[in-house]
């Protein structure tokens, strides 16, 4: 069985526990340096995933996103500005889907965005309105709710397979639904729920038990792992953000690029948009 490999293409003052504590001129991209080592790992393994762009990062760096595509990586929507849904209005987020549209129309002309992934996974029953208008632009899947709600984001009771969510409740299934949604992946057993897909959890969680959960997952469905550049890389500057902020921002973050050398010795990976066309029942 095929997973879902994705990136969240962002630089490392783009998250949102960064960005509110950065001081005027700390903004220097990082990006082309963190996200070349990526492109070598997978182009040594022979693995393509799904690059989720912020748009800002393509409009600073062409040249990556005419790279990663080459490369036959797949290029999806991770917005213009990384702001998250929950900031924004159904015409804000418009304006930035035609704006990111535009800009890898001139990038990348023949690429079709299919995927499109809201920062923060910020999509959840406040912000289902962005299910429609992520149907205006064409989109086919969206990867952006986070199957248990934490301090910032989450949706209790949402599935944890890919599903089309329901435009008046996200946690409902619509067999007619507009788009698919592939959640992060969680694993679930009698009650309890951890999280396995990704960053912090990814960093933080012993590496043996996130295997282990990821065998049981793979047992009945696809999961999908999400990383982002400057979790790898060791240059990323490191703020002096609260102690709670710190230590979901940066906690073993020397040892992110081994624990994705070791998932890709362990598990079969494809970009999104390919794992979803080989499931049969979404």
């Amino acid at each position: 069985m095929r997973n879902a490999l994705t990136v969240d293409l962002e630089d490392w003052y783009h998250p949102e526990l960064v960005r509110h504590h950065l001081s005027a001129g700390e903004c220097t991209p990082q990006i082309q340096e963190s996200a070349q080592g990526l492109l070598d790992l997978f182009r040594l393994r022979a693995v393509k995933a799904t690059f989720f762009v912020v748009g800002e990062v393509a409009r600073r760096h062409p040249q990556l996103i005419e790279d990663i595509a080459a490369q036959g990586h797949e290029l999806a929507c991770h917005g213009m500005s990384h702001r998250p849904l929950w900031q924004m209005t159904p015409d804000e987020l418009r304006c930035e889907l035609q704006e990111f549209a535009g800009l890898m129309r001139q990038i990348v002309p023949t690429v079709e965005l299919e995927g499109f992934r809201a920062p923060t996974f910020s999509l959840d029953n406040r912000t289902r309105w962005a299910l429609g208008v992520l149907a205006e632009f064409g989109y086919h899947y969206d990867s952006s709710i986070f199957p248990l709600r934490n301090p910032v984001y989450g949706v209790n009771g949402s599935p944890l397979r890919p599903y089309r969510p329901s435009h008046e409740d996200v946690r409902l299934a619509e067999r007619t639904g507009s788009l698919v949604e592939f959640p992060m992946s969680l694993w679930a057993q009698a009650g309890l729920k951890v999280p396995v897909s990704g960053g912090f959890y990814l960093r933080a969680l012993p590496w043996t038990w996130v295997r282990s959960c990821l065998r049981q997952i793979n047992q009945k469905r696809p999961f999908v792992i999400y990383f982002h550049p400057w979790e790898t890389h060791p240059s990323t500057p490191r703020l002096n953000l609260p102690l709670m902020a710190r230590l979901v921002t940066y906690y073993n973050a020397g040892d992110m690029l081994g624990r994705i050398e070791a998932l890709l010795d362990e598990f079969s990976f494809a970009p999104m948009r390919t794992v979803l066309a080989e499931m049969r029942d979404v």
